[in-house]
């Protein structure tokens, strides 16, 4: 069993499918809802035991870092979050696969990062096979509320911000967007350069 075990958490860490309901990973899993509980549970004033629980909980954590609570993940030590990055409360970080947060990024309420991928082979999704694509968001990347990330990388200073609600995902190495159900025409992708900003037009007199 414990052969087996570390067969199928070395085939989810190299992105090949596998199967999740092994002790060593359903252990892996307990131990990251037992911190979240912990984080998501801490009073607005407690920085110190936030950063205490942030530090247990990620595999890699940067200088002043801001995670409103709540937060969800499968199993943190696949996360790593860079210096001065933010992130708003309600957002769910699957991360099956590594999700490499850069610095000075901005995540909005309601963010999902998603890394698990599942086969369309409806016989072999019902057997529990699953995979992974990594996600990785650049320095400086803003995703704006409510917007779900799959398998991708998010580009900084010539890269990508994204408006509310959208879905952005990878397709033949192409960036594909598309508005979440209900969703305005309005709420587009932004291809900019983020940290950077229209003038602001001149005030009425």
């Amino acid at each position: 069993m414990i052969r087996a075990m570390d067969a199928m958490k070395r085939r989810m860490l190299a992105g090949e499918w596998y199967l999740d309901d092994t002790p060593g990973l359903e252990s892996d899993r307990m131990r990251c809802q037992e911190l979240v509980a912990q984080y998501n549970a801490t009073a607005p004033a407690a920085a110190g035991e936030r950063r205490r629980l942030l530090g247990e909980l990620l595999g890699g954590l940067g200088e002043d870092v801001d995670i409103r609570p709540p937060v969800f993940f499968d199993y943190g030590h696949q996360t790593t979050v860079g210096d001065r990055t933010f992130i708003n409360a309600g957002v769910t970080i699957l991360d099956v696969g590594r999700v490499t947060i850069g610095a000075e990024v901005q995540i909005g309420p309601g963010v999902q990062l998603l890394t698990p991928t599942h086969p369309l082979d409806p016989a072999r999704r019902r057997a529990g096979w699953e995979a992974q694509k990594p996600i990785v968001i650049e320095d400086g990347v803003w995703l704006g509320g409510g917007v779900i990330v799959f398998g991708k990388l998010l580009r900084g200073p010539d890269g990508t911000a994204a408006e509310l609600g959208h879905l952005v995902v990878q397709r033949d190495g192409r960036k594909s967007t598309s508005p979440a159900r209900g969703a305005s025409s309005s709420s587009r992708l932004i291809l900019a350069t983020c940290g950077r900003t229209k003038p602001s037009p001149p005030a009425r007199p």
